[in-house]
């Protein structure tokens, strides 16, 4: 399964019976990736009673994965592929073994380098918001091998430094879908907000 994919929305705390409607129409939208955390009310129903409806080259998966436990249930409900929050190469040698990807969170070199080496598909660096696409620029030097996703506090306003500072790809939450729409269930919203934003990612001019 291929996950390297340019642009992940972040779904937290959405409605379930809201979540198809959002899932198909960012799908629909340009997004490849949806990833639904765990910590979201029936997360786990969410994504079992949806996995089988994801459009072929498309990706529904589970974040804020913190244990292995977190895992067993992400992988037995059908995710995609997992994230997680933190360095657990527990996690990351459950999900290898399993044969589903996994980006694993992550914020100091140490860190970067320790998910790469358990086998992590991608690395998460997060939280970004308050370190910049410099940090990412500084983390490429020693690490250029490593396929960088930036969380947290990415949006439109910046998007574009993330990825030439050189990161793969990038997930986002509300700054992609909109708060706004989101609260309200604006659907042709949500569709406008999704096309916007992923227009403005350079990998997918490429």
């Amino acid at each position: 399964m291929n996950l390297d994919v340019p642009v992940i929305g972040i779904l937290r705390g959405v409605d379930s019976a809201f979540f198809r409607s959002i899932m198909d129409t960012s799908f629909a939208s340009g997004l490849q990736a949806i990833e639904i955390t765990m910590n979201t009310e029936h997360a786990l129903q969410i994504v079992s009673a949806h996995r089988s409806a994801v459009p072929p080259g498309k990706l529904l998966g589970m974040g804020t994965i913190r244990s292995l436990e977190e895992a067993k249930k992400a992988v037995q409900s059908g995710a995609m592929f997992l994230v997680t929050p933190n360095t657990d190469t527990g996690v990351i040698e459950y999900a290898k073994s399993s044969s589903v990807p996994v980006i694993s969170g992550a914020l100091t070199p140490t860190e970067v380098y320790t998910s790469w080496s358990a086998g992590a598909d991608m690395v998460k660096v997060f939280p970004c918001r308050a370190l910049g696409p410099e940090y990412i620029r500084e983390l490429r030097g020693p690490y250029e091998q490593i396929p960088l996703v930036a969380v947290g506090g990415v949006d439109s306003g910046n998007i574009k430094e993330y990825f030439a500072a050189g990161v793969r790809a990038v997930g986002a939450s509300t700054s992609l879908f909109g708060r706004k729409a989101l609260n309200d269930h604006n659907i042709e919203e949500i569709a406008q907000n999704v096309k916007k934003f992923i227009a403005l990612c350079p990998e997918l001019k490429k």
